[in-house]
């Protein structure tokens, strides 16, 4: 009989248990460092590694996880909905700003790769981090990036951003919740999302099409960046 470690019901189940206690932790001790999922992703790190469990084990039901990213994503759309006539107004100044963070995104993580001595492939692969994860994989894939680092990076990046994106957001002056949610779903895809939308419905609501929109200009960026950057001679090798 297979092992139940090695079964698709470990990795649910495991990581299911985990994250309710999380939020338990989170519920008596409201701290922003505190965050559910953070803490859930260190609570994994160390039973995969006490219990000498292989990742590979674990991804049997984790990737189930994975699959209901999409949907989750898509409910979003639910309080993007209710407050359609605001965001149809403001449309061309939400794109606008949402291009520049994916642009500004893109280009600070490939020029602090190369400006630290990395390779083309590591800063091909820092590139979709701000991406929400189904899209980041596609993007990744199509690039020929390393695939599962930047999944781990992306993640990294939303558990930064929820935990310390709208204190930074206060601390340089950014206090309108509708503004302040544009940058966390662009900048931190929906871990930031979720953070926001415990925040402010409505900046929550724009952090959710930031999402969609920053999924869609770096994929369209990201290959154009990357023609642009080699014929320049700036990511060979």
């Amino acid at each position: 009989m297979m092992p139940w470690s090695e079964t698709p019901l470990f990795g649910l189940v495991a990581t299911l248990v985990l994250y309710e206690l999380a939020c338990r932790v989170q519920r008596r001790w409201p701290l922003a460092l505190l965050n559910p999922v953070v803490l859930t992703i260190a609570a994994l790190i160390a039973l995969l590694q006490l219990a000498q469990i292989p990742y590979d084990h674990y991804r049997h039901g984790g990737d189930l996880l994975l699959f209901l990213l999409g949907p989750a994503v898509v409910a979003l759309g639910l309080p993007l909905y209710q407050r359609r006539a605001e965001i149809v107004r403001q449309l061309r100044a939400i794109v606008l700003a949402v291009l520049a963070g994916a642009l500004g995104s893109v280009l600070s993580a490939c020029g602090l790769v190369l400006l630290c001595g990395g390779d083309r492939l590591l800063a091909l692969t820092l590139a979709p981090k701000s991406v929400t994860t189904p899209i980041a994989i596609g993007i990744a894939d199509t690039i020929g990036a390393i695939t599962p680092l930047t999944a781990a990076v992306v993640v990294l990046t939303g558990c930064l951003g929820a935990l310390i994106g709208p204190g930074f957001c206060r601390l340089i002056g950014l206090r309108d919740p509708l503004a302040m949610g544009l940058a966390l779903g662009t900048a931190a895809h929906g871990l930031g999302t979720g953070r926001m939308l415990e925040i402010h419905r409505g900046g929550g609501a724009l952090a959710g099409l930031a999402i969609g929109l920053n999924g869609l200009l770096t994929a369209l960026l990201i290959p154009l960046l990357l023609w642009l950057l080699e014929w320049l001679g700036v990511l060979v090798g």
